[in-house]
């Protein structure tokens, strides 16, 4: 009985799975383990106009034997502000909810409900409140982050390969400012140093004059 199940949640998945390839959730990515079917690795691309835009989510489902009878377990990994990391999150289309499962909903209905709860505010077991700043600030360092992950490197090379681009431009743009701000203090370095000059200049004319004048005044006093 538990083999037919088993065999059952693996058709099924390979069913979504094609579906999933021909008619992609926006903004999700979604590969399962190569050894491992019932565990299907995501990537959330944030969304534009909100607090993630910029940012990479890597996250799992843990899909039961009896899938799709029973539904997965959903995970986030990438630090994102809105879900706690390495967590079970208790939503409608997981396994906090069985009762309100319906076989019928498939990996893309689930991908799409997770992106949908992520952009809202309500709380949930599972969620953390945090600034928009502060999702900002983990949407910028989810690049570098997501890149320290094995798995996230060989489920989705195409998106690491986007990454690594990102972060060279964040390289090249780092030091394009750094030369600039280099040759701004040049500059100001080399005008305070005019200024100076300038300055003297003035100081050893006036000190020119105030000789002559004192001079001229003495020898006029000298020949009265």
């Amino acid at each position: 009985m538990s083999n037919r199940k088993s065999n059952s949640a693996t058709a099924r998945l390979k069913q979504d799975y094609l579906r999933l390839k021909k008619d992609p959730v926006p903004y999700i990515t979604a590969e399962p383990l190569p050894s491992n079917i019932l565990e299907w690795h995501y990537v959330v691309t944030g969304p534009e106009s909100t607090p993630y835009d910029g940012g990479f989510y890597h996250g799992k489902l843990i899909f039961p034997k009896e899938f799709p009878f029973k539904p997965p377990s959903i995970y986030m990994i990438t630090p994102n502000g809105r879900f706690k990391t390495n967590t079970r999150l208790c939503l409608s289309i997981s396994d906090f909810h069985p009762d309100t499962w319906n076989p019928a909903w498939s990996v893309s209905t689930i991908l799409t409900g997770l992106l949908s709860f992520m952009n809202e505010k309500s709380p949930t077991m599972g969620s953390i409140d945090t600034t928009d700043y502060e999702k900002r600030s983990l949407a910028f360092k989810s690049l570098e982050f997501n890149l320290r992950n094995r798995q996230f490197c060989e489920l989705f090379p195409d998106i690491v390969t986007e990454i690594q681009a990102e972060l060279e431009k964040r390289v090249a743009l780092n030091k394009s400012v750094e030369n600039q701000n280099q040759n701004q203090q040049a500059q100001e370095s080399s005008n305070l140093q005019s200024i100076l000059t300038n300055i003297i200049v003035l100081i050893g004319f006036a000190a020119f004059a105030f000789t002559v004048k004192f001079v001229m005044k003495t020898s006029y006093a000298d020949s009265e």
